[in-house]
């Protein structure tokens, strides 16, 4: 007997997964072996539980699907994460995927075709729809007008950064931006490594050197 693919669902929504629960119990070959209704339960989740499959919300208390993409890979490479959210903007998609999702699914697609993204991705290979890979590779073929470093950050981390040279305190900034001061520690530490600096004060150095933000 073949064994069941394993799936962790990930979605702080209650009957979302409800729903999914109910769904994957008339499939043969698909298991639903845990949940998770927040991003920093949904790490834990991954590395104590080793799912074959985990289905990643993107928006979530906590840690964002991102974030927690992110730092699943980081501790399991071999990890694979199917994104399937109500958000379809270039920034995220491309944001996901390079986090290391495999996949990518908004909440209205058919139940046919989220379990065909599951055999896929089990299979080792992605899965974007038509109309998503679409929005990757419009902004993998965008027009590089500069190299400037400030482009490597996502739509969160620039929010952060902003607050970061307007003087804010990570607790300032977690409340401003209604995220975990874990969550902004995490950000920081990765916006750090993307801009070769080594603090705040040279990430609020950077904002105001490169028009980011203006200081009078």
């Amino acid at each position: 007997m073949t064994a069941k693919i394993r799936l962790l669902i990930a979605d702080d929504h209650f009957l979302v997964r409800a729903g999914l629960r109910t769904f994957f119990m008339s499939s043969p070959d698909i298991e639903i072996v845990g949940e998770a209704s927040d991003g920093l339960m949904a790490v834990e989740q991954a590395l104590r539980l080793q799912p074959d499959i985990i289905l990643m919300d993107l928006l979530m208390p906590g840690l964002d699907g991102i974030e927690a993409t992110t730092r699943i890979c980081q501790q399991n490479p071999a990890a694979r994460i199917l994104i399937i959210t109500s958000f379809a903007e270039d920034e995220r998609v491309v944001s996901a995927i390079h986090a290391g999702a495999m996949g990518y699914l908004i909440k209205d697609t058919s139940p046919q075709e989220l379990e065909q993204a599951i055999r896929a991705i089990h299979a080792g290979e992605s899965y974007l729809p038509p109309n998503i890979a679409h929005k990757v590779i419009r902004q993998l073929n965008k027009p590089s007008k500069s190299s400037a470093p400030w482009e490597k950050l996502t739509p969160r981390e620039l929010d952060i950064l902003k607050l970061v040279a307007e003087g804010l305190s990570s607790d300032e900034i977690a409340r401003e931006l209604y995220i975990s001061v874990q969550t902004v520690s995490s950000h920081l530490w990765r916006m750090m490594k993307k801009l070769g600096v080594e603090n705040r004060t040279q990430l609020a150095l950077f904002a105001i050197r490169n028009g980011i933000v203006k200081k009078d």
